[in-house]
């Protein structure tokens, strides 16, 4: 590692704050967007405002180019940005998906016309997205996907099935990826499409999780018309553009660990107030998760200094993802030890049940070790 906190990110962090300290309300306060099944109109309309504000202040999107309504940001602002959320309790915006992984593709792959009627739509809030990427039978292998387009004058007929999706239930956008030629190459025959989630022959079912929540959706595609217009990027070379949305996905891995060292610093602080910490074991345990929230710290510095540097990001994005995944479910178990019977309750309650989907969600804990092995310790790939 091998950074410090530029006068400019500083200079950035004194900006941002002081706006936080005459904007974020608590109006505003809150878990952001979440899942709950219970979340109202009224909630989303509320953080569709907070999005607006953040958005004309171009603190919606800071590493997008100024010329989009971004500011440009180098990594150690975006970095500064993070933090500061995390520290003020300020929601995310409401089309997370949407300006962090998909809005680089669009700029990166797309025509004048989608960037200048999508991208202010998406940075203010107006639009939420979602992508369309994984099936019941693609997920990690995500090139095995089936789902067809051909085309019939000005559009693309659709049909098949996406799963797993996210924000599927509120979202009026996504990025969807189909397969345009049969006979190509598993990788080739792909094709990128941004489809207006109303059109005729869409349907969203939720997934209700164990939890509760509506976290994640299937979608439907029934002979829905989508217009040659939406094709992002060229025909056949989705898997391109969608390697650049899961390029900005995985990139978010310097940031997970804000959000575990405050749970294990709560219950260092449980631990102390209801003396489960004198418990030599319950010490043991707690040193343990403690020391991996630091590790996570370290890793994504890591990556942070190799970005910072113009070196492309590595393996560290899979070691963070890994070590987050198995820290999450340790802490659960040593929340367990903390609190006894209150941890299957409230808030530690959920968490723990979700914990288990954190080895899954972006990026198998098998797909990491995979890469791992083949990228860091060089040896040969499986059969």
């Amino acid at each position: 590692m091998d950074f410090d906190y530029p006068p400019e990110a500083e200079a950035f962090r004194a900006e941002f704050r002081a706006w936080l300290n005459e904007n974020l309300t608590d109006k505003y306060r809150g878990d952001g967007l979440g899942f709950s099944m219970e979340m109202s109109p009224d909630r989303v309309e509320v953080l569709r405002e907070w999005n607006r504000l953040l958005a004309e202040a171009r603190f919606a999107a800071i590493a997008w180019p100024v010329e989009y309504g971004g500011r440009g940001a180098g990594v150690m602002e975006q970095v500064v940005f993070a933090e500061e959320m995390h520290r003020s309790g300020a929601p995310g915006t409401l089309n997370p998906l949407g300006l962090s992984n998909i809005a680089p593709a669009i700029i990166a792959h797309g025509t004048d016309d989608q960037r200048q009627i999508l991208l202010p739509r998406m940075l203010s809030g107006e639009d939420i997205w979602c992508q369309g990427f994984s099936e019941p039978e693609a997920g990690s292998d995500l090139a095995s996907l089936k789902m067809s387009a051909v085309t019939d004058g000005d559009c693309f007929i659709v049909n098949g099935q996406k799963t797993w999706n996210t924000l599927g239930h509120l979202a009026n956008y996504c990025e969807l990826l189909v397969r345009t030629d049969v006979a190509a190459p598993k990788h080739k025959g792909i094709s990128c499409l941004l489809v207006d989630m109303t059109l005729p022959g869409v349907e969203v079912r939720p997934l209700v999780t164990i939890t509760g929540e509506k976290e994640f959706n299937e979608i439907f595609f029934t002979d829905v018309r989508v217009p040659i217009s939406a094709l992002l990027g060229p025909l056949h070379e989705g898997w391109r553009v969608a390697m650049t949305t899961l390029a900005y996905e995985r990139g978010t891995v310097a940031n997970l660990h804000l959000g575990l060292r405050a749970k294990i610093g709560g219950l260092l602080k449980a631990a102390k107030e209801n003396g489960t910490a004198r418990d030599p074991v319950v010490r043991q345990s707690l040193a343990r998760i403690y020391l991996e929230g630091e590790l996570l710290k370290l890793i994504s510095e890591r990556a942070i200094s190799d970005a910072i540097h113009g070196r492309d990001l590595g393996p560290e994005s899979s070691i963070a993802k890994l070590l987050w995944s198995e820290a999450e479910q340790h802490l659960g178990e040593v929340a367990g030890e903390v609190l006894g019977a209150d941890a299957n309750s409230g808030s530690w309650g959920r968490d723990r049940v979700y914990m288990r989907a954190l080895t899954i969600a972006g990026g198998t804990t098998q797909v990491n070790k995979n890469i791992l092995a083949t990228r860091v310790l060089g040896l040969p790939k499986g059969p």
